[in-house]
């Protein structure tokens, strides 16, 4: 299979430990590629989160997907936050759609481990729906790194009690994928089973 992600990109990149460990590429996927990956994301027109295995996928969209579900990704993470997640179970959620409510300042839940997202727009010329690196919960403008949701840029984080993270609000198109490494088979379970009851009901109220 062939591996879209530039893992050696991942190894290099510098871990910052403060205000939370987290490390941040501005072009994680293989530029030769890139635009058909994100010509193939799935179309997402709502706001929240879908499990990916809720959804039909496109290759090479799909290919990345199963780069990212793999050994060496997983041995990266590993080294990176001096984790173990190598056996951990891992969820990907998607999101095609920010809403003026989304971006809120919030940490993880704690039945994550680690997090990451990638983002998926051809360009990113917005001020606003930048994800920023908290110094705290209570100032959006008190940030110590500002991630542009641009082509392949991809920012991973430690879940803390206090990694703080949030984007100035945002509505419109801005893809993303989310990855997280869970404490148990249990959480992953109920994490995916709310995403896809919220999927279910914004088809219902949809239709309607």
């Amino acid at each position: 299979m062939q591996n879209l992600l530039r893992l050696d990109a991942l190894e290099i990149s510098t871990l910052s430990r403060s205000p939370f460990p987290y490390f941040t590429v501005p072009s994680a996927i293989e530029p030769s590629v890139i635009n058909e990956v994100i010509d193939t994301f799935p179309t997402i027109k709502d706001g929240g989160s879908y499990n990916v295995d809720d959804i039909a996928l496109e290759t090479p969209f799909k290919t990345l997907i199963e780069s990212i579900d793999s050994p060496e990704f997983r041995r990266i993470i590993c080294e990176k936050f001096d984790v173990e997640v190598m056996d951990l179970p891992m969820m990907m959620t998607l999101r095609g759609h920010s809403r003026q409510k989304d971006g809120r300042i919030h940490t993880d839940s704690k039945t994550k481990v680690v997090t990451i997202l990638i983002y998926l727009n051809h360009a990113w010329t917005a001020e606003t729906g930048r994800l920023r690196i908290l110094n705290n919960g209570s100032d959006m403008n008190d940030y110590v790194d500002e991630i542009i949701p641009g082509p392949g840029s991809l920012v991973a984080f430690k879940v803390t009690d206090n990694c703080w993270h949030g984007y100035p609000s945002f509505e419109g198109k801005r893809q993303s994928i989310q990855v997280n490494f869970l404490t148990s088979e249990k959480a992953g379970n109920k994490h995916r089973f709310f995403h896809r009851l919220s999927a279910k009901l914004k088809r219902i109220f949809h239709s309607r």
